[in-house]
């Protein structure tokens, strides 16, 4: 289970709590005013980190799908700039070859 899954659990666990308060225990007004007080804070603060969570979660997402996208394109760059080298010693060896020849002709 998860940190958030935990802290959510517990979260609930306290409203259910707070909830099944009663005014019959004689508390003075003031005190069920603040654990009401209290309540709404908890549930606002339990909203504001459901939504960072998700936010983050949507970041997440994205910068998985931006680094696989970079990664494909170094691949492909990397593909390219291998082919270059090919070529560019397949023509190297093209010249060392024709310089050889005409190396034996000018003999």
């Amino acid at each position: 289970m998860s940190i958030i899954e935990k802290k959510e659990k517990n979260l609930n666990q306290l409203i259910n709590k707070l909830n099944s308060l009663s005014l019959s225990y004689s508390q003075p007004t003031y005190e069920v005013e603040k654990i009401k007080t209290e309540k709404n804070e908890i549930l606002r603060q339990k909203i504001e980190i459901e939504n960072k969570n998700h936010e983050l979660l949507r970041e997440h997402k994205y910068l998985k799908e931006k680094i696989k996208s970079l990664q494909i394109e170094i691949k492909k760059k990397s593909e390219l700039e291998d082919s270059f080298n090919q070529e560019i010693e397949e023509l190297s060896q093209e010249t060392e070859s024709l310089v050889s020849d005409i190396e034996k002709w000018q003999m």
